[in-house]
C-alpha cells in the first residue's frame, strides 16, 4: 500500500522525473537516503515502470490528432494477436484499445497533415480484413496530461 510519502513521490516524478534527488528529498520533506530507497522500492514494485521525455508534437510538423475507431468481423485469438502486432508497429499509433460496444478498437493516430492520415490509413486497411474504419479528426486539444490520479 501507498503511504502519504509514496504518494507525494509519485506525483513530483510524474511532474518532473529529472528532479535531483536533492530537490525531490526537499519535496516530499525525507531525507535523501530514505527517498532514494523509497523510489528504488516504487520501481521495484512496479509503481514506476519508465521515465521518458515529452516532445513538442507541433514543433515536429505532428499537430494532427485522429481517432480511428475500427469495427471487424473477425474475433479469434489468431487475428487479433497478428493484427494488433502490425497495428503496434505503426510508429504513429501512439495508442491502441481493444473496447467494448459498438467499437472493436479504437486508435490514437499523430500525423502531420490529412495527407499524412491518408497514408497511414491506406497502409491500415491493407494489414487485416476490417468491416469499417471510422477517422474523428481532433479539432483542439482541450487538456492533456501524462499525469495519473493517485488514490487518497
Amino acid at each position: 500500500m501507498l503511504d502519504r510519502f509514496d504518494q507525494k513521490i509519485l506525483i513530483v516524478l510524474q511532474e518532473d522525473a529529472t528532479i535531483s534527488l536533492a530537490s525531490l528529498s526537499e519535496r516530499i520533506g525525507l531525507s535523501q537516503t530514505p527517498c532514494w530507497k523509497r523510489v528504488r522500492r516504487l520501481e521495484n514494485d512496479g509503481y514506476i515502470v519508465g521515465r521518458v521525455t515529452l516532445l513538442d508534437r507541433e514543433k515536429l510538423g505532428l499537430g494532427v490528432t485522429v481517432f480511428v475507431s475500427i469495427k471487424t468481423s473477425r474475433h479469434d485469438e489468431a487475428w487479433l494477436r497478428e493484427f494488433a502486432e502490425r497495428v503496434a508497429a505503426f510508429p504513429e499509433v501512439v495508442e491502441f484499445y481493444r473496447m467494448s460496444g459498438d467499437t472493436d478498437y479504437l486508435l490514437k493516430v499523430v500525423c502531420s497533415d490529412i495527407g499524412d492520415y491518408d497514408r497511414i490509413y491506406r497502409k491500415l486497411i491493407r494489414s487485416a480484413q476490417l468491416f469499417d474504419v471510422s477517422s474523428s479528426f481532433a479539432m483542439e486539444q482541450i487538456k492533456y496530461t501524462t499525469l495519473l490520479p493517485l488514490p487518497q
